[in-house]
C-alpha cells in the first residue's frame, strides 16, 4: 500500500486506495463484507468511506445498514485507532420515505450536529475523521454549514470536513465563509469520475461526473484532495456481463476502451488496474473510493498500487479525444 495526506501535509495520513462501502450490510452481507474490511485492513488499506444514506433506498433499509455494520467490524477487530473513517451527512431523505432529493435533509446546523450523534453511535466511537456534506444544500447559507462543521472540529467530533457532489463555485464560497469565520475549510472533495468521459448533456441528478471547471479548480489547490468514486465504473470495464452505463455511451468511449484494452494487454493487468493507475498518476492527482464485493475483486484494485504509467502510455490514453 501506498499512503499520503488528506488535505495537506498537516492532515491525517490515508492510504492513497480508499475503501468505499454502500452496499455493505444490504447487498453485501455482513460475512461477505468483514472478509472485504479484513483483506483491505491487511494489505495496508487504512481509509474507509461510508455515509448515513447507506443504503435506504434498498427494500426495509433505513440509510444506517453501512454505518452499524462498519461498527460491528471495528468492535471486533478493534483496529479503530488503525482507520481513517469518512461517513457523510446531508442526504438522507426526511422524512423517511418521502422523495427524495426533493427532500433531502439537508446541511443546517440542526440536521449537522444531530445526525453526527447519529452516525457516531451507528458507528460505535467518538470521532469521525473526515464529515463530508453529502450532497450541495442551496437552502441553508454555507456560513451555517461550515459554522456546524467548525463547532464539531472545535469539540473533537469530527477531524476535518469535506464535501461531495459540489459545483466548483460552491465550493469556493464554502471556503471563503469558512475563511470569514475563522472555522477549518473543507479538506476533501469527492465526486464521480473515471477514464471514460460522459456524453455532453449526460445527465447524473446529484451526483455529477467532476466537470473541468473542477478538475481545474483542484489543480490550483493542493490542499483539497480528490476523492473519487465510480472510478471503477461498477466492473463495467472488465466484467462482460455488465454494461457501460448509459451517460458514457458515445463514439469517443469506444475508443477510448479500446486505447484502454490495448495498455492493459501490453502490460499485463486488467483494465480497471490501469484506470486506477492513470487516476492515481495523473496531474491532479486522485484518491480512488473502491468497490469490492469479494476479496478477489479488492486484490485486483490492490493490484494497481505501485502500478505506474509512463508518459508515452498516458499520453496515448489521454489523447484519444
Amino acid at each position: 500500500m501506498e499512503y499520503t495526506n488528506l488535505g495537506g501535509p498537516e492532515g491525517p495520513r490515508v492510504s492513497t486506495l480508499c475503501l468505499g462501502t454502500l452496499p455493505f450490510g444490504t447487498r453485501i452481507d455482513e460475512a461477505a463484507a468483514f472478509a472485504v474490511l479484513d483483506r483491505f485492513h491487511e494489505a495496508g488499506g487504512t481509509f474507509i468511506d461510508t455515509a448515513n444514506t447507506y443504503a435506504f433506498w434498498e427494500p426495509g433499509a433505513t440509510g444506517a445498514e453501512s454505518e452499524l455494520l462498519i461498527g460491528r467490524w471495528l468492535r471486533s477487530r478493534g483496529v479503530r485507532d488503525e482507520v481513517v473513517l469518512a461517513t457523510k451527512v446531508g442526504a438522507l431523505p426526511d422524512p423517511p420515505g418521502s422523495a427524495w432529493p426533493e427532500c433531502a435533509e439537508g446541511l443546517s446546523a440542526p440536521v449537522i450536529r444531530r445526525q453526527v450523534e447519529e452516525s457516531l453511535r451507528n458507528l460505535g466511537t467518538d470521532r469521525i475523521d473526515v464529515y463530508y456534506a453529502h450532497i450541495d444544500d442551496r437552502r441553508t447559507p454555507v456560513a451555517e454549514t461550515m459554522g456546524a462543521f467548525g463547532e464539531l472540529v472545535d469539540v473533537g467530533k469530527i477531524g476535518r470536513a469535506g464535501c461531495s457532489n459540489f459545483a466548483a463555485w460552491r465550493i469556493e464560497e464554502s471556503r471563503g465563509a469558512a475563511a470569514a469565520a475563522g472555522v477549518p475549510d473543507y479538506a476533501a472533495v469527492q465526486q464521480r469520475y473515471t477514464y471514460l468521459r460522459p456524453r455532453p448533456g449526460a445527465e447524473f441528478g446529484v451526483n455529477p461526473h467532476a466537470s473541468e471547471e473542477l478538475l481545474d479548480y483542484l489543480a490550483t489547490r493542493p490542499e483539497l484532495t480528490f476523492t473519487a468514486y465510480t472510478t471503477q465504473l461498477t466492473g463495467a470495464y472488465t466484467d462482460p456481463g455488465k454494461e457501460v452505463p448509459e451517460q458514457y455511451r458515445h463514439a469517443g468511449s469506444e475508443r477510448r476502451l479500446k486505447v484502454l484494452a490495448e495498455v492493459a494487454a501490453e502490460l499485463g493487468v486488467t483494465a480497471n488496474q490501469v484506470v486506477l493507475a492513470w487516476a492515481l498518476g495523473g496531474a491532479v492527482p486522485v484518491l480512488p473510493v473502491i468497490g469490492a464485493s469479494a476479496p478477489g475483486q479488492l486484490d485486483e484494485a490492490l493490484g494497481a498500487v505501485g502500478l505506474r504509467l509512463d508518459d508515452e502510455l498516458r499520453k496515448r490514453l489521454d489523447d484519444v479525444d
